[in-house]
């Protein structure tokens, strides 16, 4: 049985997508800790981070990179943190998450931000992608 992600990916389930290219896929996360955090997925299915391939791996850093790059650009923040856990759904998947200070994470406050607002992120974000 596919994935959460998988089925988001495929266009199963509805997201705000940020980015894509033929090996991964950026969405808004829909219980954003701060507006703009944004999750990263192979669209291969591998549980764990650590258990993709090495240059499969490195390329999805890559990919991670240029999203924040994204995130900066939009939000304004100072940093954007890395995060990785991985406990809720089993297909690896990196947050990246706008911050300005240390106490900007906090995983148990989740914002509800209406879908306008969401789709307004998202466009923002996809808009500030370098051209191709």
């Amino acid at each position: 049985m596919a994935t959460l992600f998988t089925r988001i990916i495929e266009g199963e389930i509805p997201s705000y997508r940020v980015a894509e290219d033929a090996e991964f896929y950026a969405f808004l996360d829909i219980n954003p800790v701060q507006p703009g955090h944004t999750l990263v997925v192979p669209r291969q299915e591998v549980d764990y981070v650590f258990d993709i391939e090495d240059d499969l791996l490195g390329r999805m850093m890559v990919f991670a990179k240029q999203v924040a790059r994204q995130i900066q650009t939009v939000t304004k923040c100072r940093k954007v943190a890395v995060l990785v856990l991985g406990l809720e759904v089993n297909h690896a998947h990196i947050h990246l998450v706008p911050i300005n200070a240390e106490g900007d994470i906090d995983l148990k406050k989740k914002l509800q931000l209406p879908a306008e607002e969401m789709e307004r992120i998202a466009r923002e974000l996809r808009e500030a992608a370098p051209a191709k």
